[in-house]
């Protein structure tokens, strides 16, 4: 079984989040980065991307670059750029459900016309240097539409389809999808990976009872708030509050020296999903919401640690 983490969310888990959480848990099988817009063909990487994408950054890790474009061109210029820096595969993002990518026709803005789809992989699987995946919803507005969409990747010569059975209208909420799912695993001539809301060992049962022939899960939020949770699918311990803490410090320590006093906002959004670790997940967000410098919050997680319960079992719980 294949493991792998999600792109960033909230743009948490990016080169830094990634490298210390391999640091403190052990490398998960794969790893994606967040979406770059590659650049323009002659040109290079620049500012967020090429950090992102340094190979200094992503050394010792199984990471596939993640594009999110509609330009054909680009796209596998990109591809060459990446090959070049020891990628061995590139992803293109069908899926980001942001109204400002779709207005673009871009991530899942792409299901719209599954023909366009289509022809822009034919495309850039044919020229590009790096085999291609595809992460994908499976439709913007009717789960009706992932019938056209799915012919038409099928058609494709891709590497691997993601999965994440949602819409774009549905964002991240509710229930997914698993029978789109179900009818990739038997209609995709390649293979296929699973994402959206396996949060714990139960989830994970479930999905891999339902669909046996599955062989990649792709984890997302669920490590957020159980950073443990790739070690406890494969049978491992659960998460530790003195493992939570050493895994806190380090990120922190890497967060400021990546953004300096900026690190409080990022962890603050990592919060968001670890508090899930404690019985009280509203006190611990308020803890740290109310602080606004590096030493407030220091004291404010100490707290927690302290003072909050933990729970012998952390999941993530949307």
């Amino acid at each position: 079984m294949i493991l792998s983490l999600a792109p960033p969310m909230e743009g948490v888990t990016g080169h830094v989040f990634r490298r210390v959480h391999a640091e403190c848990f052990g490398a998960l099988d794969r790893y994606y980065t967040l979406f770059v817009a590659p650049p323009q063909v002659g040109k290079g990487f620049v500012g967020r991307a090429k950090k992102e994408l340094d190979p200094a950054a992503n050394e010792g890790l199984d990471v596939v670059p993640q594009l999110l474009t509609r330009d054909a061109d680009r796209f596998v210029w990109a591809a060459g750029l990446l090959q070049q820096m020891g990628y061995r595969e590139v992803n293109l993002n069908a899926g980001c459900p942001s109204g400002t990518v779709i207005s673009k026709g871009k991530g899942a803005g792409f299901l719209r016309e599954p023909r366009e789809l289509e022809a822009f992989l034919q495309d850039v699987c044919e020229r590009s240097p790096l085999p291609v995946s595809v992460k994908t919803r499976i439709g913007v507005e009717r789960d009706d539409e992932y019938g056209e969409v799915l012919a038409a990747y099928c058609r494709c010569p891709l590497v691997e389809l993601i999965v994440h059975p949602r819409l774009r209208v549905d964002a991240y909420r509710g229930t997914p999808r698993w029978e789109p799912y179900g009818r990739t695993l038997e209609e995709a001539p390649f293979a296929v990976a699973y994402n959206g809301d396996i949060f714990d060992v139960d989830d994970f049962k479930r999905l891999t009872s339902a669909y046996p022939q599955t062989r990649h899960v792709m984890l997302g939020r669920g490590v957020l708030g159980n950073p443990a949770l790739p070690r406890v699918l494969s049978g491992g311990a659960p998460l530790m509050a003195d493992e939570l803490r050493r895994f806190h410090d380090a990120l922190l320590a890497a967060y400021e020296e990546e953004m300096g006093g900026n690190a409080v906002m990022r962890m603050k959004e990592w919060w968001l999903y670890a508090s899930c670790a404690f019985a009280d997940e509203k006190s611990v967000r308020r803890r740290v919401r109310s602080a606004r410098k590096v030493g407030e919050y220091r004291v404010a997680v100490e707290s927690i640690f302290s003072g909050e319960k933990f729970l012998p079992s952390a999941r993530y719980r949307g």
